[in-house]
C-alpha cells in the first residue's frame, strides 16, 4: 500500500513518471495475460527421488515451471488447460549424457566429411534433434561435433527448432593422430597441422588455450578423448592418449571456468590418468578394471557405459563395408566388452549416469539403453534415477532439472505401461512436454 501511495503521489507530480508507471502497468497486465496454467491430470506419477510411484496426482504447470504437485485431481476452472494422462505413467523427462547430435551412422558417414557442407549438416542435425526430443529425451550432452551443436543448442533455446536442450561441448579435444583428430585418415596435403583451435593439443599450454577456446566459442562442457577410438580412422582404440600433465591443465582450466569434464576412454592407462586428473565422467569404459572402479568410487568420478552403441558397433561391424577396414577389428573386439564392464561395474558400486553415445546408432533409439542397463543387472528404477535426478546432479542443474517438483522445468513425459515392471516402455514414449509445451501426446 506504502508503495502504491508513493507512485500516486510521482505520477500527480510529474507527467514523465505518469508514462512510465503506465507502461510498466499495461506491460505487467500483458505478462498476467500471457501467463498460461495448465493441468496434467496423471493417473501414476513416478517419483525418482523416492523410487515410489504415485497414484492420481495433478500437476500444475505455469509457463515453463512446475508449479505445483498434488495429491487427487483439482477441481477444473474454464481459464486453465487440462491434459489428461489418468491411464499413463508418468517420469520426468529424460537424460542422455552422450550423445552426437550433428551426425547419424551410416555406410556413407566417412564420405560425408568431404561432400557436406555446413549448412548440410546443420539442417540433418534439425532432425535429429526432434527425434531425439519426441523419443522423451528432453535434455542431451553433446559430447563433440563440429560447433554446429552449439549453434543447434541457440536455435532451440530461442524456439527456432524442436529439440532437447543441450549441454554442449562444441569439438572435443584430442591430441595429434588421436581419436578427435578431425584429419585422421585424410591424405597427406589435406592433413595439415590442426592445434587447439580445432581441439588439437600437444602440451600442457595447449591444453589451457584449447579448453579457454571452447569456451569462448559458447561451450558448457569439455570433452576429451583419453584413449583411442573405435570409430576413429586410426588403428589404436585403447592406447592413451594424453599426458597426466596435459590431463591436468584441461580439467583445472575447466574447473576454473566452472564447466564439467567428459573422457571417452577405453584403455585402462588412459581412464586412471584421467580420474586421477579429476574428470567429472568416464565414458564407455569398455576395459575398466577392479583399481579403476575404486578410483572411480573414491573420486566420485561417473561411469556412463553406452551400451546401445558398444553392441551397434559389434553388429555392424560384421556387415562388410559398413566401416572402414580399419575400424573393423576394433569395433569387433572393444563394442562386445563393455556390457559385461558395466555388470561389474554396477556390482562394485561405481556411481552410474545413463548415457548412449547416440548417433553412433540411430538417434531416438536412445530408450533402449534402459533395457540393455537392466538385462546386465541393474534395477529398473536405478536405471530411471541415472537419466534424470544423477544425470541432472552431474550437470549441476539438480535445482532445474530430473524429477517432477515444484520449482523446476516442465520437462514431463508419459508411457503407457508401468517401466518399473516393463522397462521396454520407454522405448515408445508417447507424452512429452519441454519447458511447459507439448511436443507430443
Amino acid at each position: 500500500m506504502a508503495v502504491y501511495k508513493l507512485y500516486i503521489g510521482l505520477i500527480k507530480k510529474n507527467n514523465d513518471m505518469k508514462k512510465f508507471v503506465l507502461s510498466l502497468f499495461f506491460a505487467l497486465a500483458a505478462t498476467q495475460l500471457m501467463a498460461q496454467t495448465t493441468v496434467l491430470y496423471c493417473g501414476h506419477l513416478l517419483d525418482v527421488e523416492t523410487g515410489k510411484m504415485r497414484s492420481e496426482v495433478s500437476v500444475v504447470v505455469k509457463n515453463n515451471i512446475i508449479e505445483s504437485v498434488v495429491d487427487g485431481y483439482i477441481k477444473q476452472n474454464k481459464k486453465d488447460t487440462y491434459i489428461d494422462l489418468k491411464n499413463k505413467y508418468v517420469l520426468p523427462g529424460l537424460i542422455d549424457m552422450h550423445v552426437h547430435i550433428e551426425s547419424e551412422t551410416g555406410k556413407n558417414k566417412y564420405i560425408k566429411r568431404f561432400t557436406d557442407n555446413p549448412a548440410d549438416v546443420a539442417f540433418q542435425s534439425t532432425v535429429y534433434a526432434k527425434r531425439t526430443l519426441m523419443a522423451g529425451f528432453t535434455v542431451v550432452r553433446d559430447l563433440g561435433g563440429s560447433g554446429i551443436n552449439t549453434s543447434l543448442r541457440n536455435a532451440i533455446d530461442r524456439g527456432v527448432v524442436d529439440g532437447p536442450r543441450i549441454f554442449s561441448a562444441g569439438k572435443a579435444i584430442g591430441t595429434t593422430g588421436g581419436h578427435a583428430d578431425p584429419t585422421n585418415g585424410y591424405r597427406k596435403d589435406l592433413m595439415g597441422d590442426p592445434g587447439p583451435d580445432d581441439g588439437v593439443i600437444n602440451s600442457a599450454d595447449d591444453a589451457k588455450k584449447a579448453v579457454r577456446q571452447r569456451y569462448k566459442n559458447g561451450a558448457d562442457v569439455i570433452k576429451i578423448t583419453a584413449t583411442g577410438g573405435v570409430l576413429s580412422v586410426a588403428k589404436d582404440g585403447s592406447g592413451p592418449q594424453f599426458t597426466p600433465e596435459e590431463l591436468n591443465a584441461i580439467i583445472s582450466t575447466a574447473n576454473d571456468y566452472g564447466m564439467i569434464t567428459a573422457a571417452h576412454a577405453h584403455g585402462v592407462e588412459g581412464m586412471k590418468r584421467a580420474v586421477e586428473a579429476g574428470i567429472t565422467t568416464i565414458e564407455h569404459g569398455t576395459m575398466m578394471n577392479d583399481e579403476i572402479m575404486d578410483l572411480m568410487i573414491k573420486k566420485g568420478t561417473y561411469y556412463v557405459p553406452t551400451l546401445s552403441a558398444g553392441n551397434f558397433v559389434a553388429e555392424k561391424a560384421k556387415i562388410e563395408g559398413y566401416y572402414p577396414a580399419i575400424i573393423v577389428p576394433k569395433a569387433l573386439e572393444i563394442g562386445p566388452q563393455i556390457s559385461a564392464t558395466f555388470a561389474k561395474a554396477v556390482k562394485r558400486g561405481v556411481p552410474i549416469a545413463f548415457g548412449t553415445d547416440a548417433g553412433v546408432f540411430p538417434h531416438g533409439d536412445n530408450g533402449k539403453e534402459f533395457e540393455l542397463m537392466v538385462d546386465a543387472g541393474m534395477t529398473p528404477i536405478k536405471t530411471i534415477q541415472a537419466a534424470t535426478i544423477v544425470n541432472a546432479k552431474v550437470l549441476k542443474s539438480e535445482n532445474k532439472l530430473g524429477s517432477i517438483a515444484k520449482g523446476k522445468f516442465a520437462d514431463i513425459i508419459a508411457v503407457d505401461s508401468d517401466p518399473l515392471q516393463d522397462i521396454k516402455t520407454l522405448q515408445a514414449v508417447s507424452f512429452v512436454m519441454k519447458n511447459g509445451k507439448v511436443y507430443k501426446k
